[in-house]
Formats: structure tokens, sequence, C-alpha cells
């Protein structure tokens, strides 16, 4: 059983593999802590982009030879496998870690996996520690590796005009791009969420728009690299995801129409599409901002 100060790691460490959202692709967000012999955090570290240093890398140089005889609390299982960064099991077992705590099982680890491995080298290894907590971060990667497209955002603002899109008419909705791989415009045109941010070669979009009526679109895209996909505005593309059932959450933004108005009559466009649910409500200059999530049955 993790420990309180394990448990209170754990949960800095899934606050810290956000850091890498919008740029770890086709990688995983993760986050690591490291806790020293006697239980304490002397170091942490994050992955920023693939090619680069592993989050149990970055922690583990942080925190050099104290890491002995220590904990390592990581969001993912360690790698098993040496690419552009080395196998992060091999990492944490020269380093002298005598126990890992990890949230999430990596559905992509190779062989019998880091778990086993860490296992097999006399490490103490905890599994399925705030695993749902951890989702939060990793859940759209790791639902994009189960089907094969991304996982697909719908961003929009709805005012007297009718949907339109957030990013440019919202001041606080400009940083949801940074989080994301990649950001579906109302013309179809398709660039990455912060271009340049996943490094050279990483990740790659259409030059031209976006064809949505060719479902196979979207497996094109997670075969380049995306894994993550916002949807602003966009009310005629935007249905066409919906009737494929591929959106999976809703960031709208609801103007303050003032405290007395009238309504078209219509309910198309009250503010949720039919099969959604609410999640989140805040208020932010001008807009209630209204997070909704797909009611899956």
């Amino acid at each position: 059983m993790a420990s309180a100060e394990e448990l209170r790691a754990m949960r800095r460490a899934i606050a810290l593999s956000a850091h890498g959202l919008g740029t770890t692709s086709p990688n995983p967000p993760v986050g690591c802590v490291i806790l020293n012999a006697n239980g304490e955090p002397i170091a942490e570290g994050y992955h920023v982009r693939k090619g680069e240093a592993h989050a149990e890398g970055n922690a583990l140089r942080a925190a050099g030879s104290a890491a002995r005889g220590g904990t390592a609390v990581v969001t993912l299982e360690p790698c098993n496998h040496v690419g552009r960064a080395p196998a992060c099991r091999q990492l944490l077992i020269d380093a002298g870690i005598a126990r890992v705590v990890m949230a999430v099982i990596d559905p992509t680890s190779r062989g019998e996996g880091g778990v086993a491995a860490l296992r097999a080298a006399g490490l103490s290894v905890e599994t399925d520690v705030l695993a749902d907590e951890a989702l939060l971060v990793l859940g759209p990667w790791r639902s994009a590796l189960e089907t094969s497209r991304p996982t697909v955002t719908w961003s929009y603002a709805l005012g007297s005009d009718g949907i339109t899109g957030a990013l440019d008419r919202v001041p606080s909705a400009a940083g949801l791009r940074s989080s994301v791989d990649a950001v579906l415009h109302d013309d179809g045109r398709i660039e990455e969420g912060a271009p340049g941010s996943h490094g050279p070669g990483m990740v790659t979009v259409p030059s031209g728009p976006l064809d949505l009526n060719h479902v196979g679109t979207l497996s094109e895209l997670y075969a380049g690299g995306v894994r993550s996909l916002l949807v602003d505005g966009s009310p005629q593309l935007a249905p066409l995801l919906l009737a494929g059932d591929f959106i999976g959450e809703i960031i709208a933004y609801l103007h303050d129409p003032g405290p007395s108005s009238a309504l078209p009559g219509t309910g198309d466009e009250l503010l949720l599409p039919a099969g959604f649910r609410i999640l989140e409500v805040n208020r932010s200059s001008g807009y209630v901002q209204v997070r909704g999530q797909r009611i899956r049955m």
C-alpha cells in the first residue's frame, strides 16, 4: 500500500506531467517525483518531447546519488525498451532505487513489461496508485492508442450570433491550444496546437483543409503523431464528428447575455448537444465556461 507521502508525491507527479501536454506526442505526458531513503521528496522531472529524456531520467538527474535506496513515484509504468531515450526501468535500477510507485500500466510496454523487469531486479513495486487521477492527464493518450485516432475536443463560443470559434474570441480560451497536438479551424485548416513544440518531424498535419467526409482522415492524423485534436468553432465540420461519435469532450463558452434576454426558440444552440453532460462550470471574463463530456451508456 502506498504511504501518505507517496500519495502526495503522486499527486505532485500528476500535476507535473501536465507540463508535457501538447508537446510529448506521440509519447505520453509523464511526471516523476523521487523520494530519498527517508521518504523525503528530493527531485522531480517530466517528459517534454519524444527523443528527449523521459520523466524518470530527468528526475534521477536532479536527484543524483541521493536517489540510492529511495523511491520513484511515476505516473506511468517505466518503459522497458531502448529507443531515442534509455529504458527507464534500467535507469531506476542503475540509480539504486529501492521502490517504484506507479499509477498507470503502460499498454505499449515491450516484453514482460517494466514492472516485471523491476521486480526481477529486486525492487519493490506498487501499481495502480491514484490511477484514475493520473488518467486525467494520460487519458487522451491512452484513448488514442485504443482507437488509433486522436481524442477530439470541441471548443466554441456561444452568443447571439450562434456558434463561433473560441480561441480568438474568448481571452481565457487561448490557452486551450497549448494542451493539444493539433487544432482544426472553421475553414478546415489544421495546424499544430503550439507550432514547433513537438520538435521537427514528431507530429505532421496536412497542409491543406481537412476533409472530414473521409473518415480515415482521423486515422491519418494519428499516423502523423497526433494524439489530441481541438476543433474550434467549425459549426459545419463539428456535426460530422458528432455524428461519427468522435467528439468526447466539449468546452463551451456562454457569453453573458445580461440578466434578462430572449431566446430564439429553436433550442438548437442552447448550450451542449444531446448526449453530453456538464462536468464543470466556471465564470471567466464575460463568459461562463462549461466543460461537457459525452454520456457513455
